[in-house]
């Protein structure tokens, strides 16, 4: 939609201007905080400017002393491995629900849109107990493989509707070429579903990165805490000796690659989110 009006044009980019200074203010004070000491913080406003020289040092100070390398490395191994392995499960069944009838079908695609309904933490118990028997508590598997399986509901209920949208024919000529239903799949399919998959990347990406609580739950050895529970492990650690410019150079080592990842793929979210709406 067009606006022509050129006040209707100044109040839109009011609202925005006023929209994104609320977004990024927050950014900017955890990162000026990040370069501060605990002296300026007590000594002048937690909102005042850093004083020179900055203490970029607090960075470097938290990934080795609070052991944020590690819990980095185990973000990026739990959450490409579950992003994965979520997203090539949820095109696998999006395209047999999608494009294949056979009876139960509506039934398994509701019961799929449906648990998204089910808050996870009722079935946290008998998670915990499953992965103790299975021997995978403490481990990145357990992670990967829990995290998948939380995140497919909402990949199968995007990428039913792509694939819903993409003519028949296509599947037809494959066929008629001699493509087998595998063939098909990975290489004709898959390809033209890229729009949705890279949504639903980026969204399992997002909430496999920040996810706290079944962290914490599945998890007990330091060696393989995430970032968010490293985060929180710090701040128990300090105690009453708060370190506050070292905590927020945590926060922000936490938040900035979830923010980065977001800023490149926007587009392909949005266009992702759409594409499957019309037929």
């Amino acid at each position: 939609m067009v606006i022509k009006n050129p006040l209707a044009k100044m109040f839109v980019w009011i609202i925005l201007l006023i929209w994104s200074v609320a977004v990024l203010y927050p950014l900017i004070w955890t990162l000026l905080d990040a370069l501060k000491n605990n002296e300026q913080f007590f000594l002048n406003a937690p909102w005042a400017l850093p004083k020179f020289p900055l203490l970029w040092a607090n960075f470097s100070y938290v990934w080795s002393k609070y052991n944020f390398s590690t819990y980095f490395m185990n973000s990026i191994i739990v959450t490409v491995g579950s992003t994965l392995l979520g997203m090539i499960l949820a095109a696998m069944t999006a395209y047999i629900l999608a494009r294949y009838d056979f009876k139960g079908n509506k039934i398994l695609l509701t019961i799929y849109i449906s648990s998204m309904m089910i808050p996870f933490a009722l079935a946290l118990i008998p998670l915990f107990f499953l992965l103790n028997d299975l021997h995978l508590i403490n481990t990145w598997l357990g992670l990967i493989l829990v995290y998948a399986a939380l995140n497919l509901p909402f990949g199968i209920f995007l990428l039913v509707g792509f694939y819903k949208s993409l003519p028949k024919e296509i599947e037809e000529a494959a066929i008629i070429d001699g493509t087998s239903h595998y063939g098909t799949f990975f290489r004709v399919m898959l390809p033209l579903s890229q729009p949705g998959l890279i949504t639903v990347m980026i969204t399992n990406m997002l909430n496999n990165w920040n996810e706290y609580f079944l962290g914490v739950v599945l998890t007990n050895e330091p060696t393989k805490y995430t970032l968010p529970i490293g985060l929180a492990v710090m701040q128990a650690e300090m105690q009453y000796r708060v370190e506050w410019g070292p905590l927020f150079a945590g926060l922000l080592i936490t938040t900035l690659p979830t923010l980065i990842v977001y800023m490149i793929f926007q587009r392909q979210i949005a266009s992702g989110i759409t594409a499957g709406a019309v037929k």
